[in-house]
């Protein structure tokens, strides 16, 4: 058999306990056709790139499945059909990682920098219009009297 994970968007306004629901409706078809979920990660509701029907957020789950490509075809088909689920992306891998996913390795980062992602120690804000230490560019010249005949 081969591996896969697949990604799956589903509706905003389900709970977490029917993401789950429908999470277990998929492991259970492809058990039926004789695979396996060996991973599974929730990785919660988050703020979508673009709207998907006239949704702004989804809850994003992580699959990782031991299956025959039938049984992945198999839950797909039932993937598209269902109107809770947004979208879905399955991906063949060479091996699923062992531990946690990037997704929530991150999502342990964020808390740690704080607001604004760790850029807390900016220092005081210049005025407008003020260059430090930079010098001056000098005194504007004007191109018409200093630089005519100089065009090639």
């Amino acid at each position: 058999m081969a591996l896969y994970e697949t990604i799956l968007i589903c509706r905003q306004d389900i709970s977490s306990a029917q993401v789950e629901t429908l999470t277990e409706t998929f492991s259970n078809i492809l058990k039926e056709q004789g695979g396996s979920v060996v991973k599974v990660e929730q990785w919660g509701l988050k703020t979508l790139t673009y709207r998907i029907n006239k949704n702004r957020k989804g809850h994003y789950v992580y699959l990782g499945l031991d299956a025959p490509a039938a049984a992945v075809a198999e839950m797909e088909r039932n993937m598209s059909i269902n109107e809770d689920v947004l979208r879905y992306m399955t991906v063949k891998v060479e091996k699923i990682e062992e531990g946690q996913t990037a997704m929530l390795a991150n999502k342990g980062e964020r808390a740690e920098r704080g607001p604004r992602g760790g850029f807390g120690d900016r220092g005081p804000r210049r005025e407008f219009g003020d260059r430090g230490d930079r010098p001056g560019r000098g005194p504007r010249r004007d191109a018409a009297v200093e630089g005519e005949g100089d065009r090639a």
